[in-house]
């Protein structure tokens, strides 16, 4: 059984595994599957839309997948939720990532 195969099985006992969708989504990266990855990313940020890590990983997929625009909306919603959680080093890094892709 392979990583992504492993993760659905934990999904399947527990839908609302945040650590397992997560890794799931991340396979998918390793994979240079960002359309899946951004399914996973947005099914976690659905479920818990302060889970911080996956806003970054989102926006990176979207720029591979050059969407810039919708990278930068991800990115402002990420930076909104570290305000809520008081995540200053995510902030740091979705403002980073903001600022890189420009206007």
């Amino acid at each position: 059984m392979d990583r992504i195969d492993a993760l659905r099985a934990m999904l399947e006992v527990d839908p609302s595994n945040q650590f397992a969708r997560y890794g799931l989504a991340h396979e998918f990266v390793k994979r240079g599957e960002d359309s899946k990855a951004l399914e996973e990313f947005g099914r976690l940020l659905e479920e818990d839309p302060n889970y911080q890590a996956a806003y970054y990983h989102a926006g990176k997929s979207l720029e591979r997948l050059q969407r810039a625009d919708k990278a930068r909306e991800i990115y402002s919603r990420g930076i909104a939720a570290s305000h809520r959680t008081g995540d200053a080093h995510a902030r740091s890094e979705l403002e980073e990532a903001l600022a890189r892709l420009g206007d």
